[in-house]
């Protein structure tokens, strides 16, 4: 999933040298994934009303479920 995420990222932003992503541990039996991105591409990364960082999750979702698993994705700053 880590991979997946990371994919996805690079794909849109500016700085894909700057994506971190790394998985964080697990809680209440979810995997928690989390994004890094340079603070410019942080809105590339959100979009409008959130609605890339929405389908960035929709995405995740269905390929953990694969693999039953549980997997929730976490943008930081």
């Amino acid at each position: 999933m880590v991979s997946l995420v990371e994919t996805i990222a690079k794909s849109l932003v500016e700085k894909p040298d700057e994506v971190v992503v790394r998985q964080a541990g697990e809680k209440d039996g979810a995997i928690i994934i989390e994004l890094k991105v340079a603070p410019e591409d942080m809105g590339k990364v959100i979009g409008r009303q959130g609605r890339i960082a929405k389908a960035l999750r929709t995405v995740v979702k269905a390929a953990s479920q694969k693999q039953n698993l549980k997997v929730t994705v976490e943008i930081i700053s």
